[in-house]
């Protein structure tokens, strides 16, 4: 009898906790909030991976600057020591 009397409590709690769930509208409201909140996520990913090309871009573009102008002062350099002779 003390076993019944437990199943049944314990029935008793778990059909409440169903019965006091989230109703329809309020499930929708919540998968609408998930699903924003994953756009704006990706959309916060993509922002930044952007942002990363772009700085990777620049840095490209400063060694190559960097890079061309070693290039042509060692070209004037050998110029000028060709002429000394």
């Amino acid at each position: 009898m003390k076993r019944l009397f437990q199943l049944m409590v314990v029935a008793g709690m778990a059909s409440f906790v169903m019965a006091c769930g989230p109703s329809a509208s309020e499930k929708a409201k919540i998968a609408e909030q998930d699903s924003i909140r994953r756009a704006d996520s990706i959309a916060t990913l993509k922002a930044d991976s952007i942002r990363k090309a772009d700085s990777l871009a620049a840095i490209n573009s400063e060694a190559t600057r960097k890079a061309d102008s070693t290039k042509k002062a060692d070209s004037i350099a050998a110029a000028k020591k060709g002429k000394k002779k």
